[in-house]
């Protein structure tokens, strides 16, 4: 290898290193309002609807603020768009512990939805422009590892430190460490910077032949583009079964199986963790097979098998633990794919718009996931619970090939 690759290819390392740490933040603060329930209950008297309606309120505003900041990161570039979001989480933890009653609550949790918002368009944005073509399926799998990660350390992190002191210790203790990831991204800020002027120009001729015409695509030109919907729907089907997964499945498998909740929610940790293992085996498998929708494919066919065997209720308890686990690493090993065929459908110069809109979809099938799947577990039909993810994932294969084909044939 050159001096000149191995020169590249570090600079991508600490580009995704800290553009990873970043995200993997991200996640961590999706989870640190959850484990603190019972204490905010014990301390407020609060019902969990009410503080159920705060991770609402969180991801609806999360959606909003990711559709518009794409177009900020288009016009302003992505660097100081990233110093805001995870300053305004760093807010959002501090508000949090100093909250009062029900409006501070309220408030950190609009203060976090749009820390949270910035940082897909933010993220795809500096990878797609400052890491080389070569290595772009690591550093898909790299930021999504990281994301994984975020999620299983926000409880642990919160609960130890909650147990140990209180509650507001931990969410000031959440703030602190939101702080020092925004001092280590501004020493690293050199790295970070977004050439918008060049991404501008690059929008005069979308690389698809979306714009063959040589003309600057304009503002909004981009949502004309079928393959953006598409992406978004294929966002939301895929959030909606992965969130349905995480709300319900050990309360479903209680009541299908008679498994302890305990039992489900280790299913689900260990579901977390083959999925972060999957998207390392998901970058190798995604640099040697070229067409990215076979691999969601066959990824999500396994999955939809899983959900269906575990829906009949004569899935033996020890085989339990492995179906989860192959879920998880099914979505996995499907994650760079996705992000590499999201990229091959998004018109030059206009990534963080399209960004923002289509992982939209991931906010919004979050937050309406659960209110569907919770009504199954109401009216006494747990069973629906992996058949409703097992029919999502359908709807995401079936998308995921739409887009492929629209893109093909543009390329064509």
């Amino acid at each position: 290898m050159t001096d000149a690759l191995l020169s590249r290819r570090a600079s991508d390392v600490r580009v995704v290193g800290l553009i990873s740490l970043a995200h993997g933040s991200s996640h961590f603060f999706h989870l640190i309002l959850p484990p603190m329930f019972p204490w905010l209950k014990a301390e407020f008297g609060f019902n969990y609807a009410e503080l159920g309606l705060l991770m609402t309120i969180f991801f609806v505003v999360s959606c909003i603020v990711q559709a518009a900041s794409g177009f900020l990161v288009d016009r302003i570039g992505a660097r100081p768009v990233l110093f805001a979001g995870v300053g305004l989480l760093a807010l959002a933890a501090l508000t949090y512990s100093q909250s009062n009653g029900y409006a501070m609550l309220v408030l950190g949790a609009v203060i976090a939805g749009c820390g949270n918002g910035i940082f897909h368009p933010v993220d795809y944005t500096l990878i797609n422009h400052k890491i080389s073509p070569p290595n772009l399926p690591y550093a898909y799998s790299i930021h999504g590892v990281t994301g994984y990660l975020g999620w299983a350390a926000a409880p642990a992190f919160m609960v130890a430190v909650a147990t140990v002191a209180d509650w507001r210790i931990a969410f000031l203790s959440a703030a602190v460490l939101e702080a020092l990831i925004l001092v280590i991204l501004w020493v690293g800020r050199a790295r970070l910077v977004d050439d918008v002027q060049a991404r501008r120009e690059e929008s005069k001729i979308d690389h698809a032949g979306n714009n063959p015409t040589g003309a600057p695509m304009s503002t909004f030109g981009f949502l004309k583009l079928p393959a953006v919907w598409l992406c978004w729907i294929f966002f939301f089907f895929s959030m909606a079964a992965t969130t349905g997964l995480q709300s319900f499945a050990p309360t479903a498998l209680f009541e299908i199986y008679e498994l302890a909740v305990s039992s489900g929610n280790y299913y689900l940790t260990l579901m977390s963790m083959g999925g972060a293992g999957g998207m390392l085996l998901g970058a190798y498998l995604a640099t040697r097979i070229k067409v990215p929708e076979r691999i969601i494919t066959i990824c999500f066919t396994v999955n939809i098998v899983m959900g269906l065997l575990l829906a009949t209720g004569l899935v033996p308890t020890e085989i339990i633990v492995m179906a989860f686990m192959v879920i998880g690493l099914g979505l996995g090993i499907a994650a760079p794919s996705r992000d590499l065929m999201i990229r091959s459908a998004t018109p030059s110069g206009s990534s963080g718009r399209v960004y923002g809109i289509v992982y939209s979809g991931i906010d919004l099938g979050a937050a309406l996931s659960p209110l569907v799947f919770g009504v199954f577990m109401d009216i006494g039909l747990p069973k629906l619970i992996f058949i409703g993810v097992a029919l999502l994932q359908l709807m995401i294969i079936l998308t995921g090939f739409k887009v492929a084909t629209i893109t093909e044939t543009k390329v064509r």
